[in-house]
């Protein structure tokens, strides 16, 4: 059969054949997860006014983000035990009851407990959604699954904007989390009576254990930063500081003891290895870009006093500039990895300081040029990455790197909230509310990155230095 044949048959099967449930469950896994951020982050200017908080407003994402690096720890474990009909249903059900939790909080702190359901609930659905392609799927259709997906990805940077811009401007932004706790439930039920999964796969190996104890050390590390920015004062906030550092420390250690069974590869940030590099760089671009989404909302519409709508989509062109560039660059090949690479952390870098100048003078459209660029250049970068990182990695340490290189993206963006947090209320964000207190926080808050973003560009010219072993 002609390749052009084969590849309608594949995707009138996948659309329309038996398969369509299973594709509709996966995509809705990775809806509520993907669309979650950009939803809660259009509404936020919304929710400051109504339960105050804006000295937590990091906390919304650091906690999210540990939920969600927690829940993919467990999740794959889970799906061994159990199969993915079980873990999967209730991970919806957490993730309904945090939507439920944050909808109906008078005040910051509980929709802060709502948020951290939602990451475990939200993380767990999005990494069972990607078991559930290989479980449910046969191998030749698994590539096409993966490119609904991605469509789905870049439809949520769309989408999920104008869902809360929508519900804040007609409703309230309480109605939001309601409406995504609804679809949560609708999953959950459909899940347990109305789809046919595996119930189980096979039964993890005795070894092979949940790493509560490394986990909990990491949270504390992020929770511990992201205290130490709620009141700036001089001796609890670089105590918090210093507490985290060494949580994180003792993650690495405890980490490197568990052999087997470690969640990162060996020395996971050593400048002296790829794969140590990798993460390296990956680490720091995302603690260092992750304000425009925390913050940017917030200071564009008090320093611009435009709608929460539009605010929104600023935020999400960065998204959207991803899925295009990404596309765009898909084909290369391996030989030009290391310019891609570079050119696309060289541009994030620059979006940054386009950022710290755009954010508090203006006007819109650069902040939207300033998006689309650093999703451009993640988009343009990160593909090679992954595939760069897996084929210099040592062989007995390819799987460990997949793995580990979105858990340490999820790190940085926990981290980087709690970072920018402390930077925030440092610079009065908190206290002075209105548009001049406003300017001076943007300034603060984007250039706070480039420290970071310096350390992650020497990580990134060493890891495009390596050589592919033969």
């Amino acid at each position: 059969m002609p390749a052009a044949d084969r590849t309608r048959v594949a995707w009138a099967e996948l659309l329309t054949g038996s398969h369509a449930p299973a594709l509709v469950l996966v995509c809705l896994g990775v809806w509520l997860h993907a669309a979650d951020s950009l939803v809660v982050a259009t509404m936020m200017p919304a929710m400051i006014a109504d339960v105050g908080g804006a000295a937590l407003v990091g906390w919304t994402v650091a906690l999210y983000e540990i939920g969600s690096i927690v829940a993919g720890a467990a999740s794959g474990l889970m799906a061994l035990r159990f199969g993915i009909r079980i873990p999967m249903a209730a991970a919806a059900v957490v993730f309904a009851a945090g939507c439920a939790i944050s909808a109906g909080a008078p005040s910051m702190p509980v929709v802060l407990l709502g948020r951290l359901l939602q990451g475990l609930g939200g993380g767990g659905l999005m990494a069972l959604s990607f078991v559930a392609v290989s479980l449910l799927f046969p191998i030749r259709l698994i590539p096409r699954v993966m490119a609904a997906v991605s469509t789905l990805w870049g439809m949520s940077a769309f989408l999920g904007p104008l869902i809360g811009g929508v519900f804040v401007e007609v409703a309230t932004w309480r109605a939001g989390f309601w409406f995504f706790a609804l679809q949560a439930v609708g999953l959950s039920l459909w899940i347990a009576v109305g789809i046919r999964v595996p119930v189980a796969t096979r039964r993890a190996d005795g070894a092979a254990r949940l790493p509560i104890v490394r986990l909990l050390v990491l949270s504390f590390g992020v929770v511990a930063v992201a205290y130490a920015g709620i009141e700036i004062d001089p001796l609890r906030t670089p105590l918090g500081v210093l507490a985290g550092g060494l949580c994180f420390l003792a993650f690495l250690r405890l980490d490197a003891a568990a052999a087997a069974d470690r969640l990162l590869p060996h020395a996971p940030f050593d400048l002296k290895t790829p794969q140590g590099s990798a993460l390296l760089m990956i680490l720091c671009f995302s603690t260092a870009t992750i304000a425009i989404l925390v913050y940017g909302p917030l200071l564009v519409t008090r320093l611009h006093e435009t709608s929460a709508l539009v605010a929104g989509y600023i935020v999400a062109l960065s998204s959207i500039g991803w899925s295009v560039m990404a596309v765009l660059v898909s084909g290369a090949p391996d030989r030009h990895d290391p310019a891609y690479i570079a050119t696309g952390m060289a541009v994030v870098a620059a979006s940054i300081v386009g950022f710290a100048y755009s954010v508090p003078a203006g006007p819109l459209w650069l902040i939207a040029v300033c998006a689309v660029a650093e999703g451009a250049g993640f988009g343009m970068a990160w593909t090679f990455i992954l595939r760069r990182a897996t084929a210099l990695a040592p062989r007995a340490e390819t799987e460990r790197v997949s793995a580990a290189i979105p858990t340490v993206q999820r790190l940085g963006y926990a981290v980087g909230a709690a970072y920018v947090g402390i930077v925030a209320n440092a610079a009065g964000f908190a206290d002075t509310p209105g548009r001049d207190g406003a300017a001076p926080v943007a300034v603060a808050v984007f250039l706070s990155g480039l420290p970071i973003v310096a350390l992650g560009l020497v990580a990134m010219a060493r890891f495009v230095r390596f050589r592919p072993r033969a």
